[in-house]
């Protein structure tokens, strides 16, 4: 049991959320005020297009407890989450959405499994408003493969990406500096004493989300790449398989040789060097992942710079 007075972090990537900031912001206040918990939030601007920074600039000009920071660059929002995590001071932390899509008023569910001894708490996804389902369908698909394949077995089959995590949690993240990974699909993997409450995703209020199918698939490759070798080991029993059948293809031509009906060749010759070329290539291409992101790892840049910080333009 946790007692005391204590300071919670929430922690909101942002990317062109002009709109929804403010409102955002309102709510998370009157979630406070009926908790004796001091709070921070800290709001991460993905280099939005729009005056989202602009908006967090007047936010925290009246409110200390407010702090935006807006990256050099987008570079996507689990290198935002990052940012934020290296930010924050409090006891411990709730990662949530900008396009109140996320209700803040479950905030107070996750702390009162915190307060009981869970280190992560996920807000798991009952229901999701406003979604396509084109956008539920690849959900699905994603987690099934971090399910099945990948093996990360206690991640959320529905899906989750808000969460509160322990600040011994928040210390361990800090250890991890690769560039190219899922921090949901990590903080599964870390293991730690999880618990996980049910809530229905809201639809979103203004605006259009930046979660484009670029962004999703390399979230998908990120995943898989980063916690797995399955695809590497696919290759090898392709591999073993595709040498089977030649040999298997190889005896049968032989012995139509040697009984004077020997196979027309240029037919079955260019159907092998096709299929056997396609899956070269496939399997190249799933060895170049591994190999770029090696390469990405090994340069040792930083995950993210930030360009301003409310703090620094305080008065």
């Amino acid at each position: 049991m946790i007692s005391g007075k204590k300071l919670l972090s929430i922690i909101t990537p942002a990317f062109n959320e002009e709109k929804n900031l403010s409102f955002l912001y309102e709510r998370i206040k009157k979630v406070f005020n009926n908790l004796d918990d001091n709070y921070e939030w800290i709001v991460v601007d993905d280099h939005s297009s729009d005056s989202t920074y602009q908006v967090l600039e007047n936010i925290a000009r009246s409110d200390n407890r407010v702090r935006g920071v807006r990256l050099s660059r987008n570079y996507g929002s689990h290198k935002a989450i990052a940012a934020g995590l290296h930010l924050v001071t409090g006891d411990c932390a709730v990662v949530m959405a900008a396009d109140l899509q996320d209700p803040p008023e479950t905030i107070r569910r996750l702390i009162d499994k915190w307060e009981l001894g869970a280190q992560i708490v996920w807000a798991v996804r009952s229901v999701r408003e406003g979604e396509t389902a084109i956008t539920k369908g690849f959900s699905r698909i994603y987690y099934l493969l971090m399910k099945r394949v990948v093996g990360i077995e206690n991640l959320p089959s529905t899906g989750a990406d808000f969460f509160l995590i322990d600040r011994k949690v928040i210390e361990a993240l800090k250890l991890f500096k690769e560039s190219n990974v899922s921090i949901f699909s990590l903080l599964t993997w870390m293991g730690f004493k999880q618990d996980r409450i049910s809530y229905v995703k809201e639809a979103r209020l203004h605006g259009k989300s930046g979660w484009t199918f670029r962004k999703k698939r390399k979230l998908v490759l990120d995943s898989i790449t980063s916690f797995s070798h399955f695809p590497i080991r696919i290759m090898t029993y392709i591999g073993f398989l595709i040498a089977f059948f030649g040999i298997i293809y190889s005896l049968f031509v032989i012995n139509n040789a040697l009984l004077g009906n020997p196979i027309s060749g240029w037919t079955s010759l260019m159907v092998v060097i096709l299929v056997i070329g396609g899956f070269q290539l496939v399997m190249l291409g799933i060895l170049g992942e591994y190999v770029w992101r090696t390469l990405d790892e090994s340069r040792k840049r930083p995950q993210y710079l930030i360009q301003e910080d409310t703090i620094q333009n305080s008065p």
